[in-house]
């Protein structure tokens, strides 16, 4: 039997599988006596604390081995004490009269839903934080201990319906072959644990758990997201054979996360990391990279209210103190379309993605624009800013969002309140700004090349839906030539060019990319050492020959088989 989900990770697998459940039931829909209400709301405080203290000590645990991870919990520590939620849960227990269980489950399920219905994935994989927490209180409220996965004797391939940052915890990654999923994307923790551990993961296997038994062997292909039940002597040599060599490549790849990106011949290629937040489980890989080349600052609008300036003001400066000098580039508030929030009113819109989005949407809002441009300019004094323009479609745009940010910028001068340099640059995912980027070199400071918006655009294919999953091409052959526009346009008016979409994590395409020009490459957390290492075993001559093979190539097939080769 073969199974079905989406890849993560990398690698195959080969092994027995291990079924993991870790669920709690649902409250029951009961009230309380008036003279319960304190007992109920002395036991919330008690757990609480006691959630704190677990907290502790799972990042105590996880952080001897990866302080990236262990930094997790203090996002969850965050949680545990939100202001909002500490308001919602007493005030159900004293005026609605609900037990303590049912508050904490029902306030947790009313943020839980607003992360879920927002389409972008990264926002809505939010949810699992909140989530596990939720998850944690109740265990401790009913006095359960959890089983976790530190506790594993021997190499197995987990199976469960969904993993969390808590399950996960003190995970010996030596015992994990590899992990599939019933639920989850691409950006969902299993996927990042899976990437950043090097393990090899299929998600998202509908009935996975209803398929499988404890014990059972399975084959794991992470590249094509398939799972084979009790696979034949043939298929399990194949695969032991496979799995072996990908362990080999892993532990290779690994060397390469604290050397600097430089090719054989020493040309240096700088580094950026991806980061959603300012939690400090993305800040703690900043030693190893050169810059943040994408600052997504969506998850800060993502509650029922705006973030006030002072919010947002606090959030930048941590990122910027965090990378001194080195750059942060800042991309404004990328919502609108398909990005909905509760707070904005969006029009229902046939199209989305070619929608009121980006800087579409910050221009016809120009209040929450400014006053995100004055958060990030009071921060700037911190660090070293850069302002990227996401959506942009014309020159009209770039003018249009320049004079806020100067009309912004005169008026904190004028108010006496300091600032530091900055600069102003663009994402390059419309194709008709990538078709005059001559002109647009000319407008602004840098650009930076979003790749998985320009593929959607360039090939008329949602990539969020996978009836024409086969028509979203990030390897077609008018990608390269539209980089390759792009790169000149801007070194001709000696201006940085970086990419921060999919492509510019991909090993495979980095000799391209390289090979184009580009000097600048951002990416997640778990992509760094890997490109690294395709850095540094490929000279500038060998990447332009590489690039003008891709150039000369018709079909996106061809240009992947031809660089994975």
């Amino acid at each position: 039997m073969v199974l079905q989900g989406k890849g993560a990770g990398a690698g195959t697998a080969l092994g027995k599988l291990y079924i993991y459940s870790e669920k709690y039931n649902v409250p029951a829909e009961s009230v309380i006596r008036a003279d319960e209400c304190q007992s109920h709301l002395d036991r919330y405080n008690k757990i609480k604390k006691e959630a704190l203290c677990e907290l502790d000590k799972l990042k105590s645990s996880v952080q001897k081995a990866d302080i990236a991870k262990g930094a997790i919990f203090d996002a969850h520590k965050e949680i545990v004490e939100d202001i909002i939620l500490n308001e919602e849960i007493p005030a159900k227990i004293q005026k609605e009269f609900w037990s303590g269980d049912r508050a904490i489950y029902h306030v947790y399920e009313t943020v839980l839903n607003a992360f879920k219905k927002t389409p972008d994935p990264l926002i809505a994989e939010r949810a699992a934080d909140f989530d596990d927490v939720r998850a944690l209180l109740l265990r401790l409220w009913n006095g359960q201990k959890s089983k976790g996965l530190s506790g594993l004797k021997e190499p197995v391939i987990i199976a469960a319906g969904e993993l969390k940052p808590s399950d996960t915890a003190g995970l010996d990654r030596e015992k994990v072959l590899a992990i599939l999923t019933e639920t989850g994307g691409v950006t969902s923790h299993a996927a990042i644990i899976a990437k950043s551990y090097g393990i090899p993961a299929v998600l998202g296997i509908n009935e996975l758990l209803n398929n499988v038994t404890h014990g059972q062997v399975a084959a794991v292909d992470a590249e094509k997201g398939t799972v084979v039940l009790d696979p034949d002597t043939e298929t399990a040599a194949q695969f032991n054979k496979k799995s072996g060599a990908f362990r080999r490549d892993k532990q290779d790849a690994a060397f390469f996360m604290e050397r600097e990106g430089r090719t054989l011949c020493g040309v240096k290629i700088d580094i950026g990391l991806n980061i959603v937040n300012a939690g400090n489980e993305e800040l703690c890989v900043e030693r190893y990279v050169d810059s943040v080349g994408l600052f997504r600052t969506e998850f800060l609008f993502m509650g029922n209210t705006l973030p006030s300036e002072e919010e947002q003001f606090s959030s930048y400066r941590k990122v910027l103190e965090c990378f001194g000098k080195r750059q942060v580039t800042l991309r404004t508030l990328d919502i609108g379309g398909d990005k909905q929030v509760p707070w904005a009113g969006f029009k229902r819109e046939d199209n989305p993605f070619l929608g009121n989005r980006g800087i579409r949407f910050c221009l016809s809002n120009p209040e929450i624009f400014k006053t995100q441009i004055r958060a990030a300019l009071r921060a700037s004094y911190y660090g070293n800013l850069a302002i990227m323009l996401p959506m942009v479609g014309s020159l009209e745009d770039i003018r249009a969002a320049k004079a806020v940010i100067a009309e912004v910028n005169a008026q904190l001068k004028k108010e006496k309140i300091q600032t530091g340099a900055f600069k102003i640059g663009i994402m390059v995912e419309i194709p008709s700004i990538a078709l005059i980027s001559g002109l647009t070199a000319k407008e602004v400071d840098f650009a930076s090349i979003g790749s998985n918006d320009l593929c959607q655009y360039l090939c008329a294919a949602d990539r969020m839906n996978s009836d024409v999953q086969n028509y979203y091409q990030q390897y077609h052959p008018a990608m390269w030539k539209l980089i390759k526009e792009t790169v000149t346009a801007f070194a001709q008016e000696v201006k940085p060019v970086s990419i921060c979409g999919e492509l510019g994590s991909d090993p495979a395409a980095v000799p391209a990319l390289i090979g184009l020009g580009l000097r600048k490459l951002s990416m997640g957390a778990a992509s760094v050492a890997p490109v690294k290492r395709a850095i540094a075993g490929l000279s500038i001559e060998k990447a332009q020959e590489i690039a003008q093979k891709v150039l000369d190539l018709p079909t996106a097939d061809e240009i992947k088989r031809y660089l994975i080769r």
